[in-house]
């Protein structure tokens, strides 16, 4: 760290330092400028690189998922072509089954058709034998008669009783022969009626059989065109995925190409917002050895309060020792209690108490030298400030955003200007950084800092934050 010592200036040399002094602070103007713009760069690098990779992960998901899919609608035209296959072997099978269940079908039919005509034909035989026996016993009594009269004629008559007997027997004979055939036909009439009923009721099933045949043709033929359809489907899929595949391998080397282009430029820009921090540290110890040498600018007045405000900050700290009203280990402790519930994150530490009640009398008449003053506050080492000046230190809200503006005391701000301020032990260190005012707007600061010596100690420094 650049620390001047202070030295009179040779004569003649006052206009050169004011000159060297304000260029200085030019210079590191427009450094922190092109800083900023570095630092948005190498931000918005830094996202497009997100971006970019996160897009080739994508990429090399979408050509895991399109091989998957390769290998699915592989495997679905396997599939579908064994479908096929078996759904047209089936249809074959049916198609050529389907005239001999007809055949059978018209052939049951027709029993039942025929098994009507016996039954009427055994109905005719019936009312025939019906007739025989009725003529039988007619012949009967006729034979009766005629022996009967053959007796009364005697001898003359007696051959006549014999044809007579013999006609009698056979009347006897035929109506037995009749009567047995009558129980006959009338049993086959039964069995007949039966072997029909079951023969309507075959020949009904028959006729659900082929109407059931035909649906079942219609809906395999369906089938077989669903399953035709699957597989120009399926090719049709495989031949996009295949196109999906070679427009993603070639896609790959292009992008990779572009990912390495964006990786190098945003390697070129986090070197050379590298190196800007560098200079700007360098432009800020010109600045400080400029002034310190001499050179007159409008931050002097702002320098020489800040100096002495620090030195009696040390002073008072030195004192309150002193007194007993803290000891030098609880000034020096530097672990802090985290506030529960505060967004942004307070925190105490043993001495917040004692700067609470000591550093507002020196830090916010600070805020009255000038009008481009915006802050005044000092943080020890490790940039924890403790006290703030009132308008930043309201209680906290449950707004993070509201609190991170208007909550800024017992907070720890270890940015690089933060920090560099914590740690400084030159004479004065005058940094300029860029505010974020939100919205993407930013304003050029100026953070001017002095250290604060406690018996011999850097205990911090007494930070002035002001506008140009």
């Amino acid at each position: 760290m650049f620390q001047p010592t202070a030295i009179a200036p040779a004569p003649g040399t006052a206009p050169l330092l004011d000159s060297m002094a304000a260029n200085a602070l030019a210079l590191g103007r427009e450094i922190v400028d092109v800083a900023g713009f570095l630092e948005g760069a190498n931000a918005l690098a830094g996202q497009q690189l997100e971006r970019l990779h996160r897009a080739r992960s994508e990429a090399e998901a979408v050509a895991r998922g399109n091989t998957r899919v390769i290998a699915t609608i592989e495997g679905l035209s396997a599939s579908a072509e064994t479908t096929f296959t078996l759904v047209e072997n089936t249809v074959a099978r049916l198609r050529g089954a389907a005239p001999q269940t007809a055949a059978v079908a018209a052939w049951v039919q027709s029993v039942d058709a025929r098994m009507a005509t016996v039954e009427r034909t055994l109905a005719s035989v019936q009312v025939s034998n019906s007739g025989i026996g009725s003529i039988a016993a007619q012949v009967n009594i006729l034979a009766i008669n005629a022996k009967i009269e053959a007796a009364r004629a005697g001898d003359a008559g007696r051959g006549f009783a014999v044809v007579a007997e013999a006609i009698n027997d056979l009347s006897r004979k035929t109506s037995a022969a009749a009567a047995t055939i009558g129980e006959a036909i009338g049993g086959l009439t039964q069995l007949i009626e039966s072997l029909r009923n079951e023969a309507t009721a075959t020949a009904t099933i028959a006729g659900a059989v082929l109407e059931e045949t035909r649906q079942t043709d219609a809906a395999l033929g369906e089938m077989s065109g669903s399953v035709q359809n699957t597989r120009a489907a399926a090719t049709e899929i495989a031949t996009r995925a295949a196109e999906v595949r070679d427009a993603n391998q070639n896609f790959r080397p292009a992008f990779d190409s572009v990912l390495e282009g964006v990786e190098g430029q945003a390697a070129d820009v986090r070197g050379v917002h590298a190196r800007m921090g560098g200079l700007r540290a360098h432009s800020e110890a010109l600045i400080c050895g400029a002034v310190e040498l001499g050179g007159a600018t409008a931050d002097a007045p702002l320098i020489a309060h800040v100096r002495a405000s620090a030195a009696a900050i040390g002073a008072a700290f030195a004192e309150a020792i002193a007194r007993g009203d803290i000891s030098q280990a609880a000034l020096f402790y530097h672990r802090y209690q985290l506030i529960p519930g505060t967004d942004p994150a307070q925190h105490m530490a043993p001495f917040t108490p004692l700067t609470d009640k000591l550093l507002p009398a020196f830090q916010d008449p600070a805020l009255t030298l000038d009008r481009r003053v915006v802050f005044c506050a000092a943080v020890d080492r490790n940039g924890y400030l403790p006290t703030h000046n009132p308008q930043f230190s309201h209680p906290p809200s449950d707004d993070p955003a509201w609190n991170a503006a208007n909550c800024r005391n017992r907070r720890l701000f270890t940015d690089r200007v933060g920090r560099r301020a914590a740690e400084s032990t030159a004479p004065f260190l005058l940094q300029i950084y860029r505010r974020d005012m939100g919205g993407g707007q930013f304003a050029l600061m100026k953070d001017l800092s002095a250290p604060i010596i406690v018996a011999g100690r850097h205990w911090g420094g007494l930070r002035l934050g002001y506008g140009f």
